[in-house]
């Protein structure tokens, strides 16, 4: 069983505030934009420039600035450069190891490949996921996607899709997404999946015994638990519908709550909506069946397909 950290220690998984490229486990330009834009700002702090300020230098608003540091947006090397100057950050050296690490921030992730078929709020998600050290989800229709094997998620991506050749395609993206699990230094993932889920019959029997075996196979690496809300429970504290919590080594980027909708989606980062979601997870882990059991369960389901 996991141990995800507690949230008072969020803060404590920090880097240097002196180094701007984080270290750790992901890397890709999401992980580069928040390692540049924490770095940023702990120089805007130390020079007690005002987002209102730092806005002004590079001809942007101070919300520009908040998304700068928090990573959401890609840099211009001009502005980097600016900023480092009103900052008061001079050593030719130092200005030389911003500006790289800002090219190499504005490298595409390996995603921007499947770019013709990702909205651009996707897009975004896949960066966090790929940069994420703690994920935590619910799921009340599917499979957790970074959990699907190859057939599941071509019977799911065929609900919405017809062409072959693209269908084919967003297999082969989700597949390439769940190489974050079994790779040197794997996030924590931590999924509570409904038993309608796992019972809905999107694939013929042996396929869905297969997805099941897939299940159990990935619940038994040390940084993946699974626990089934199962039909006999009724409600529960996540009764308003799936969602994701992303947590991040840096601490310049805080928690962030995903929620997905047909065509859009929601990204939730203040201090109250994420303590209000963490606290349903909480609470619905605490309600639902425990990772002990779930080995059980899922043989169970397996064996009535």
């Amino acid at each position: 069983m996991i141990v995800v950290p507690d949230e008072a220690d969020a803060g404590s998984l920090g880097h240097s505030a002196v180094n701007p490229t984080p270290t750790g486990a992901a890397t890709g330009p999401t992980v580069l934009r928040i390692g540049l834009g924490g770095a940023l700002r702990r120089r805007r702090e130390a020079a007690g420039v005002t987002r209102e300020q730092a806005g002004e230098a590079i001809r942007a608003s101070p919300a520009k600035i908040s998304r700068l540091e928090l990573g959401r947006v890609g840099f211009k090397e001009r502005d980097v450069a600016d900023l480092l100057t009103c900052y008061g950050v001079r050593d030719p050296a130092e200005r030389a190891q911003f500006l790289e690490l800002a090219r190499q921030a504005n490298t595409p992730g390996w995603w921007h490949r499947y770019s013709d078929l990702l909205p651009s709020w996707f897009e975004t998600y896949l960066g966090l996921e790929q940069a994420a050290s703690v994920i935590r989800s619910y799921e009340l229709q599917f499979v957790p996607g970074l959990l699907q094997t190859r057939d599941y998620a071509r019977a799911v991506t065929m609900l919405g899709h017809s062409d072959p050749v693209e269908i084919e395609r967003r297999v082969e993206l989700r597949v390439q997404r769940q190489a974050l699990l079994t790779g040197p230094h794997p996030p924590t993932l931590w999924a509570v999946v409904d038993e309608a889920a796992l019972r809905r019959p999107l694939l013929g029997p042996e396929h869905s015994r297969a997805q099941i075996a897939h299940l159990i196979e990935m619940n038994e690496l040390p940084h993946i638990s699974l626990q089934v809300a199962p039909f006999s429970y009724g409600g529960h504290a996540a009764a308003g519908g799936p969602f994701a919590i992303l947590r991040f080594a840096d601490p310049d980027l805080p928690d962030i709550v995903y929620l997905e909708q047909l065509i859009s989606a929601h990204y939730l980062d203040k201090r109250a909506d994420v303590e209000h979601y963490v606290a349903v997870m909480e609470r619905l882990c605490a309600q639902v069946e425990q990772p002990e059991r779930t080995e059980e369960i899922l043989t169970r389901i397996r064996s009535e397909f």
